[in-house]
């Protein structure tokens, strides 16, 4: 099981992304755990998780998400593919990033 989390200023604009991602990874056959929570509650996922994507309007947040979650990516979203609510396109880039 692959376990992402997606972390914005509120934890509430993510959400609806979060659900178009499990879409698209049902649709695929991926296992996956996918999850949305707000910049403060980050930290309660180090050692939970494989990867850690930021929405763009969190972006400054990167250099200390990197040194709290050092041993798996931490990635921005891409801004077109976030207020786009491109799920799918967003579940490709995690995967990506985690090299499957």
């Amino acid at each position: 099981m692959i376990k992402i989390l997606l972390v914005c200023s509120a934890g509430m604009s993510t959400s609806f992304l979060v659900e178009k991602m499990k879409g698209a990874a049902k649709s695929k056959g991926i296992d996956a755990e996918i999850n949305a929570v707000a910049e403060a509650n980050a930290k309660d996922y180090v050692g939970k998780i494989d990867i850690l994507l930021l929405g763009p309007q969190v972006k400054y947040l990167e250099p200390s998400m990197k040194s709290m979650f050092t041993d798996i990516p931490v990635s921005v979203i891409n801004f077109v593919d976030y207020g786009s609510m491109n799920g799918e396109k967003v579940l490709n880039t995690a995967l990506e990033l985690l090299g499957k």
